[in-house]
């Protein structure tokens, strides 16, 4: 199954593909959507768009998964960010994917082992996670995380629908389904 980790931002969003087969992870390709910094928000916005869902087209994943907003001291920076995310799972319900949002303590423990993992950290474990990968940046280290998070938690889910329990912490949607 192939994955795609999105970290959301207005003005650099990290994408990062990974393929799961059984228990193996490997990465397919990362990189980051920058919309033009000077344009309007509804550019900006539409930029990000479109860099996302050329993305998708291009590596066709099945699953997305991104990393949810956490509030800023600042309010505008904190509303920027959310119509950022909010762009990048447009995309991935446009092209019908399920799309499952991870807090980014639950991120970091996933791929660190503790959520309060520095950036460094999370993109060391990244590289070792992913041999030969050669990540564009610290955004696409957070996305290509996102994607092995989520691809750690439906291995989890998996286990977990025998029983008919849905995983903590875990928020998920698929395009076109009733909320």
């Amino acid at each position: 199954m192939r994955v795609i980790g999105l970290d959301p931002g207005l003005r650099r969003t990290g994408w990062g593909i990974v393929e799961v087969e059984d228990n193996r992870l490997r990465h397919i390709a990362n990189g980051v959507v920058a919309p033009e910094v000077d344009a309007d928000i509804a550019v900006r916005l539409m930029q990000l768009y479109e860099g996302v869902a050329a993305v998708l087209s291009e590596f066709q994943p099945e699953e997305a998964a991104v990393e949810e907003t956490l509030a800023n001291r600042n309010a505008s920076s904190t509303l920027k960010l959310g119509m950022a995310r909010g762009t990048a799972l447009l995309a991935a319900a446009r092209a019908g994917l399920p799309a499952a949002e991870y807090l980014p303590t639950r991120v970091k423990k996933a791929v660190v082992g503790t959520g309060n993992a520095k950036k460094e950290q999370v993109a060391m474990m990244v590289a070792r996670l992913l041999p030969g990968c050669t990540i564009a940046g610290p955004d696409s280290a957070d996305a290509l995380a996102v994607a092995i998070c989520h691809a750690h938690s439906r291995q989890t889910a998996r286990r977990w629908d025998a029983g008919g329990v849905k995983p903590l912490g875990v928020r998920s949607s698929r395009a076109g389904a009733a909320p």
